[in-house]
């Protein structure tokens, strides 16, 4: 992973360094009732904080998303949703 730029709507543009680039869509995650920890990203302030650490998208507080299954969407469609 080498870059993450947090978008409107819950969404991040993010880009690997092969090139693979795309959308992350955290909405439906983000605001369903069963969110667990992602629930404190509904906070547009906390879910701006992303970042990236040893090559993987990070918010403060140690959540985290999956890079292979990211990296495997993007390079399949330009898009990964994330159900809730």
């Amino acid at each position: 992973m080498r870059d993450v730029i947090p978008l409107p709507g819950y969404r991040l543009a993010v880009r690997f360094h092969d090139g693979t680039a795309g959308t992350v869509d955290m909405a439906a995650m983000i605001t369903a009732p069963t969110a667990g920890v992602f629930a404190r990203l509904r906070d547009p302030n906390e879910f701006a904080r992303v970042h990236v650490l040893y090559g993987v998208v990070t918010w403060p507080g140690e959540i985290d998303l999956a890079p292979d299954a990211m990296h495997d969407a993007l390079a399949a469609t330009g898009e990964w949703v994330l159900a809730a």
